[in-house]
């Protein structure tokens, strides 16, 4: 039997005609970007993207061991590229907590849709670490977690478009709020 030839192919699926945007979550490590990103994505039909996960693909490592072999600096830039790179549609993206940093970063991400700031307190981001404190953060030698909440506290609220109360609430909790607040054309945009 001889190989199908292109001409038998089934025909292509066009990407949209145009794009649809996508949510992208901040806010800091233990924040619940990854479990809320999931449930969100789920409820909408949508992808689901975590960009710590991609660059654990990229460098073929736990991403705690990038950071630390890294450093805090030269991660932040490559955190930077590889989120910046991201074409997406209809896609819930949870982002790393420390994304903040770099403001053409922020730009990308919300060209590609609402940012959605995660907020909880030090108190549960401090108790969520202590249970996976290989989760990858980037920290500089010296600075506390409390530091680096502080300091990025401010960032998420410049650049959110929304802010998630999301200390008492559960993940599906969080999913119908942000749905919520959102307007229908970014949670229903014209499918493809």
């Amino acid at each position: 039997m001889s190989a199908p030839s292109p001409a038998d192919a089934p025909p292509a699926m066009s990407g949209p005609t145009r794009p649809s945007p996508c949510i992208i979550l901040i806010g800091m490590a233990g924040a619940g970007k990854s479990t809320v990103g999931e449930a969100l994505a789920r409820t909408l039909g949508w992808a689901f993207m975590d960009s710590d996960h991609l660059i654990e693909a990229v460098y073929a490592a736990r991403l705690q061991d990038v950071t630390d072999a890294l450093g805090k600096s030269a991660f932040l830039d490559v955190e930077s590229s590889v989120v910046s790179a991201i074409k997406a549609n209809r896609t819930v993206i949870a982002t790393g907590g420390s994304v903040v940093y770099r403001e053409q970063t922020m730009r990308h991400l919300a060209s590609l849709g609402p940012l959605v700031y995660l907020d909880v307190p030090f108190t549960v981001v401090e108790e969520r670490i202590a249970r996976n404190p290989q989760r990858g953060l980037a920290i500089a030698p010296g600075q506390t977690l409390r530091d680096i909440f502080q300091e990025r506290e401010e960032l998420y609220t410049r650049y959110a478009t929304l802010r998630c109360p999301a200390a008492d609430k559960n993940p599906q909790q969080c999913v119908n709020w942000i749905v919520q607040q959102l307007p229908a054309e970014v949670t229903m945009p014209d499918r493809p």
